[in-house]
């Protein structure tokens, strides 16, 4: 059966994302959060957002912004800010949707009761998070760049600093890819032998995944 996706959020509450083959079907997850997902639609309709469907799901957009993202998940309905990490969580409300995650929040739903005794905190974050884009802010990334060395890099840099010269000649995307694949082993061992075999690649101002 073709992947048939929603134009509408009216498809999307009918037959969800159609991202999977539950699409369309009594099993899809959006079938089992309607009441919830319908909820949340209109909280975030009568904060003045316009409805549309982006990435398959429904999304809110100010001026043609996108302000946030209504969606099912298996365990949970929920609410996802694009620039949650700039709303003040008064009420401690939001997630990160993902250890890594630097700019969206999420606020997770799993009974219709949630959301309607939370109505008043979640328009007053919509309406921050609209105010939050007339202001023009955005989302400072630096803390990305700020990247934490293992100990063992740190040794290595101390013993030849001819390494760390041409470690952080490297640009910001490859000393990242470095030291994720340096930090992932749990044994300081294994780490330090991750980063003798990269030593030539780094010398050569190649990144972990050049050939």
């Amino acid at each position: 059966m073709p992947r048939v996706t929603p134009t509408t959020v009216e498809d999307y509450l009918t037959n969800g994302c159609g991202r999977c083959n539950l699409g369309g079907t009594p099993q899809c997850k959006v079938h089992s959060w309607s009441a919830e997902l319908k909820a949340l639609k209109s909280i975030v309709i009568n904060c003045g957002l316009i409805e549309e469907i982006k990435w398959d799901v429904p999304c809110y957009t100010y001026q043609g912004k996108n302000i946030c993202i209504v969606s099912a998940f298996k365990e949970y309905a929920s609410i996802s800010f694009f620039k949650g990490a700039l709303i003040q969580d008064a009420s401690q409300l939001l997630e990160k949707p993902g250890e890594n995650s630097q700019s969206a929040r999420l606020i997770k739903f799993t009974d219709i009761k949630q959301i309607i005794e939370q109505e008043s905190k979640l328009k007053a974050y919509l309406f921050e998070a609209i105010e939050i884009e007339k202001a023009g802010l955005t989302i400072d990334f630096k803390e990305k760049n700020e990247l934490v060395y293992p100990e063992e890099l740190e040794n290595k840099f101390a013993e030849n600093p001819d390494i760390k010269s041409a470690f952080e000649a490297l640009t910001t995307g490859r000393q990242r890819g470095y030291i994720l694949h340096f930090s992932q082993p749990k044994q300081s061992s294994t780490r330090e032998s991750r980063i003798e075999k990269c030593i030539p690649k780094i010398l050569e101002g190649k990144g972990f995944h050049d050939r």
